[in-house]
């Protein structure tokens, strides 16, 4: 069983120079969402509380967005060990047009139906105003955040992590600034609240939309082909949605489930107590996962390479050593989380956030089971990102994540949340469940070796319609 970890030195410097630039990529995104979690809570519970709520369809935007890198990183990864840029710069072309597309929708949304949208996620009428004016502002701040995604995930499926890190951690530090400035009221500037940590995300975006812009009219490594980018031809249209369509509709419809585990959150009795434990627990958590979500990425990275350059002798092994490392790396975190929940915890953490005792208790509570089921979830996160989508194999990667979800989850956390009444603890049972139905369901499709899939076979046909 693990003798697929022998895969010598070589193999683990690769795989730790592709992920630790991403894993400082996705801890930059990730403390940018901590130290707006930090910022909000110092306003008080109702103010943290409303922002998770307005959060919810940004949540949905995000990982459209990151299924669109995926979908696209698929295709990109193998182009990229075949050699072939001009696929690329197709592929990336029709990526920004859709994940533009989707945010202009989303954005229209929030910024002209903001109270409307904020009245659906939650029926407390003191957070629906608050939340509404979050929505209007950060509602824009998407459509340069989506293309900016999908040019960042282009690079990275091409080795090149690097960019990423650099541009989040630029914006990081911007938020953070303008976080203080504006929603303080620091040097001179107006105390504005929830909506000055609305401002501050929007200029953060506008910031990494010209970084990348200007990376990409100066980068030599790989150079952007107008003429193809901007008309990619119908064959490889037809290609991008075959392999990029079930990955966009696994992350939207999972986004969306996931949204709505906080949208009956949001009608529970203590809605503004939950909500804002949430708000932390889920900042907690998602800093404990990047390590997890890092080595997801580089796994879809070496295994769509490998099968691209023909080198298909070992891809299953290589799954196999990356699958259990995730699970190693999941069992390293969650344990110590669970146990700082109950010690270190309520008494160092909880009052930064300015959460009061039940709120408190909540977020243990939340946290316990996070960390419980944190090895499961590292490895379904390698297992469907890393080793299927990367083989090419999103079909079955898509029903892997979504039937767990709709079927199993969302169903028991809302009987027992909305319908029996029987609180939180046991929402957060429905919760757990999934990644608990998600492990076994995937186990035998990584076994069966049927997502080992070759996706660029037909790019020899273009050889004359991307001649110069």
């Amino acid at each position: 069983m693990f003798s697929c970890l022998n895969r010598g030195r070589a193999f683990y410097r690769d795989v730790i120079l592709l992920a630790l630039p991403i894993l400082l990529q996705n801890l930059c995104t990730t403390l940018l969402g901590l130290v707006d979690t930090f910022m909000v809570g110092a306003l008080g519970e109702a103010p943290l509380a409303a922002v998770q709520v307005a959060n919810n369809p940004v949540f949905v935007i995000q990982l459209v967005i990151f299924g669109l890198q995926s979908g696209s990183s698929v295709l990109i990864s193998q182009f990229w060990g075949k050699g072939d840029t001009n696929s690329i710069n197709r592929v990336m072309g029709l990526g920004c047009y859709v994940a533009g597309a989707i945010a202009a929708l989303f954005a229209a949304v929030m910024c002209f139906f903001p109270t409307q949208l904020m009245g659906l996620l939650t029926d407390n009428e003191a957070l629906i105003p608050l939340a509404a004016s979050y929505a209007r502002i950060v509602g824009p701040s998407y459509l340069f955040n989506s293309i900016t995604g999908v040019y960042v995930g282009a690079h990275r499926a091409m080795e090149n992590p690097k960019l990423g890190m650099s541009i989040f951690a630029a914006s990081m530090s911007t938020n953070t600034f303008l976080n203080w400035v504006l929603i303080f009221g620091n040097l001179g500037a107006p105390a504005l609240g929830v909506e000055g940590a609305a401002l501050a995300t929007l200029l953060s975006r506008i910031l990494e939309f010209l970084l990348m812009g200007g990376y990409a009219l100066t980068n030599r490594r790989f150079r952007l082909r107008p003429a193809l980018f901007f008309r990619p031809g119908a064959l490889l249209v037809g290609k991008f949605f075959h392999y990029s369509g079930p990955v966009v509709l696994n992350e939207t419809l999972w986004g969306l489930g996931t949204a709505l585990h906080k949208v009956v959150m949001g009608h529970m009795e203590g809605s503004t107590e939950i909500l804002a434990a949430r708000a932390v627990a889920g900042s907690i958590e998602d800093l404990c996962t990047v390590a997890i979500f890092a080595v997801g990425g580089t796994t879809a990275i070496i295994v769509g390479r490998e099968i691209g350059a023909g080198r298909r002798a070992h891809i299953y092994e290589i799954g196999g050593a990356l699958n259990l490392l995730a699970m190693a790396c999941g069992l390293g975190i969650g344990v110590p989380l669970a146990l700082c929940a109950h010690t270190i915890f309520p008494s160092l953490v909880y009052p930064i956030f300015s959460l009061s005792p039940a709120a408190g208790e909540i977020a243990t509570m939340m946290l316990t089971f996070i960390g419980a089921v944190l090895p499961l979830r590292a490895f379904n996160t390698v297992n469907t990102v890393g080793v299927l989508r990367g083989g090419g194999d999103v079909r079955a990667a898509t029903v892997i994540d979504l039937i767990p979800l709709w079927l199993v989850a969302l169903p028991l956390s809302a009987l027992f949340g909305l319908v029996l009444k029987w609180g939180i603890f046991w929402v957060y049972i429905g919760v757990v469940m999934e990644m608990i139905t998600k492990f076994f369901i995937g186990v035998p499709r990584f076994r069966s070796r049927a997502w080992i899939n070759d996706v660029t076979q037909f790019s020899h046909v273009k050889e004359k319609e991307d001649a110069p």
